[in-house]
């Protein structure tokens, strides 16, 4: 039993969701004009080779590049209430529990190159459009410690049974108070992205584009649960050692049994000379009420006996399970995969206005899994980490429209739309399918040419995912957000200019409540409980555009 539950405990660590902008597998942040401003679907400018690839055709003839780097640190924090954390030795009686999670990204990398030439425009971006970084939790997370209280909250009722049963014995065994464990998990997750494509313009109002992102992915992930014991009071028992002194409980009793068994048939045999003596038969001195008052004894005991007999072999059978996993165990599997997307778009200019439409299609990732895990479980969650198997990680379509007014000379406006497909990508397991819709993403943003030389800008971003509690859990989650950020260029010479930005997330509360769990291949019940998922998102990007 528990060698199936610290497999499926192991395994869950997956957690898909981005640690930066944009949607659940998502990261639209490539660039620090972005972090700048993130309302730049349709600005013209070298970061479009990301966000508005078309409009870079309508930049100066001759080479353009631009490399940034960019720095991410983010928390995501569990808040997790059930009955059973109140058997954690180190949880204080109470009942709920932070578990919180530290990401960092200290290298977000992205360069984008563009040579342009009379209405063509030839166009590379490299990229972390996925994943960007790790994420820890040194305490694990609750659903790892609610299995290890379920198998607690079990041993506490056998224990208490096996002592009323064993206490008229003259035996017993260890009681069970609560439970101990040291749990631990990390994920590391990277999708690199290469985009190469063409615009053209077509006049000099509009111009398209085409071009391919090849993705690449690879992950890792680990974790640990050690030093699984159950509690008697103040002492930590291993789980072997629980089992071991519940086996010596029952050779006690065994053992008194016997005796005991002795003693009644010695009382019985003496009773029955004595009144075979006074001239009783056999049969007459057996059914007197003295007699017959030890046989029911004998007989009680020879039950209690069967009934040991059969605790102690399933109990030994247990002990044999459980016996590698007394120091703990580990789990690591690492994961590759790629794919191909194409990527479309649009450019309109008229007057002081621009605008803008990009659409990428979604890119059929499948990560192969290279685990320690060589089996598929009865617990389905394992079966992610099977070693040799592919799981489906789908990045989903995504549309993009963006609007640019340059309200007076040096000054403009910037309004923008994204459209995740989420529904319509394949996930593990269809996960996809408990949503309850589509992320959208909806920006604004605004741009000073304070002088020649020196521009500020700044912008916000509004994210509203269509989560649902079905697909919510502590090991892969996000939750609704407002972003904004700010930032300078400077203008160094004719050919460089340096770009700096912050950029900050605020995160909302996500509250649900959390079924009962039961779990009838283990024979452990989890009661219902509840869970509330928040994060906090800051960037710093620092970048440098080279021209030609």
């Amino acid at each position: 039993m528990v060698k199936k539950m610290t497999v499926a405990l192991l395994a869950i660590l997956l957690s898909r969701n981005t640690a930066f902008a944009g949607g659940i597998l998502t990261n639209t942040n490539q660039s620090v004009n972005f972090l700048r401003n993130p309302a730049r679907d349709a600005a013209i400018g070298l970061d479009g080779v990301y966000s508005n690839p078309a409009g870079v055709a309508f930049l100066n003839d001759g080479w353009h590049l631009g490399f940034n780097w960019q720095y991410a640190h983010q928390t995501r924090t569990i808040t997790s209430q059930s009955e059973l954390f109140k058997l954690g030795y180190k949880n204080n009686g109470l009942d709920t529990k932070t578990f919180e999670g530290v990401a960092d990204a200290p290298i977000i990398p992205s360069l984008q190159a563009a040579y342009n030439k009379n209405n063509w425009s030839f166009q590379f971006n490299f990229s972390v459009p996925g994943g960007g970084g790790k994420c820890e939790f040194d305490q694990g997370i609750g659903s790892f410690e609610t299995v290890v209280g379920a198998i607690a909250n079990k041993l506490i009722a056998t224990s208490t049974a096996l002592n009323a049963q064993l206490k008229p014995l003259g035996a017993s065994v260890p009681n069970v108070t609560g439970y101990d464990v040291d749990a631990y998990m990390k994920g590391k997750q990277y999708y690199f992205g290469v985009q190469v494509g063409a615009a053209r313009k077509i006049n000099e109002h509009l111009s398209v584009y085409g071009g391919l992102r090849l993705l690449y992915g690879t992950a890792s992930y680990e974790a640990r649960l050690n030093n699984i014991r159950v509690m008697n009071g103040s002492e930590g028992i291993s789980l072997p050692a629980y089992f071991e002194g519940v086996t010596m409980g029952l050779v006690d009793a065994k053992t008194n049994i016997t005796q005991m068994g002795a003693q009644v048939q010695n009382g019985i045999s003496q009773y029955v000379q004595a009144y075979m003596a006074a001239g009783m038969t056999q049969e007459q001195a057996m059914a007197q009420p003295e007699v017959q008052k030890l046989v029911q004894q004998g007989q009680a005991l020879q039950e209690a006996g069967t009934k040991l007999q059969a605790v102690g072999e399933q109990l030994a059978s247990s002990a044999e399970t459980l016996a590698p996993y007394s120091n703990g165990m580990n789990l690591k599997s690492d994961q590759t995969g790629w794919g191909i997307a194409p990527i479309l778009g649009v450019d309109y200019k008229i007057g002081n206005f621009n605008f803008a439409a990009k659409y990428e299609f979604k890119t059929r990732m499948r990560m192969k899994n290279d685990s320690d895990l060589k089996e598929a479980s009865v617990i389905s969650a394992t079966n992610k980490f099977v070693n040799g198997t592919s799981v489906p990680e789908d990045a989903p379509a995504l549309l993009t429209v963006g609007a640019q007014w340059e309200m007076i000379p040096g000054v403009r406006l910037n309004l923008g739309y994204h459209h995740f497909f989420d529904k319509s990508a394949h996930w593990y397991q269809h996960s996809e399918e408990l949503l309850d819709g589509d992320t959208n993403e909806y920006l604004g943003g605004v741009e000073w040419d304070i002088t020649d030389k020196l521009q500020v800008s700044g912008g916000a971003q509004l994210t509203r995912y269509g989560l649902s509690d079905a697909y919510m859990n502590d090991m892969s989650f996000v939750v609704n957000s407002y972003s904004f950020g700010f930032g300078v260029g400077y203008q160094v010479s004719d050919h460089v200019k340096l770009n700096a930005a912050y950029f900050q997330t605020n995160y909302e509360d996500y509250d649900m409540n959390t079924p009962e769990q039961n779990m009838s291949s283990l024979g452990l019940t989890i009661p219902a409980g509840k869970n509330s998922f928040t994060r906090t998102n800051r960037v710093l990007g620092l970048g440098v555009e080279v021209t030609l």
